[in-house]
């Protein structure tokens, strides 16, 4: 993995989902720096809304997609704030 990758979060962890990271969101790796096998991942909203969030997630917990829509996180993101 490297900076800029298009990442899919493929697991539900807590440490995760206390910030409103689900399984199947969709994100880029912001840094070319890879600490204990963690990479910091934005998981951006589509548009100009807030990023859902900016936050560590291990390389086994997420695989390299060729393309992301952040439609994707905010319908995820949706059927988890109901």
């Amino acid at each position: 993995m490297k900076e800029m990758d298009i990442v899919e979060i493929i697991v539900d962890k807590e440490r995760y989902m206390s910030r409103g990271v689900y399984k199947g969101m969709q994100g880029w790796i912001c840094l070319d720096d890879c600490v204990n096998g963690y990479w910091l991942v934005n998981l951006p909203q589509y548009g100009a809304k807030p990023d859902i969030a900016t936050l560590s997630v291990h390389e086994s917990d997420m695989i390299i997609i060729p393309q992301m829509d952040a439609r994707t996180n905010e319908r995820i993101k949706a059927e988890h704030d109901k």
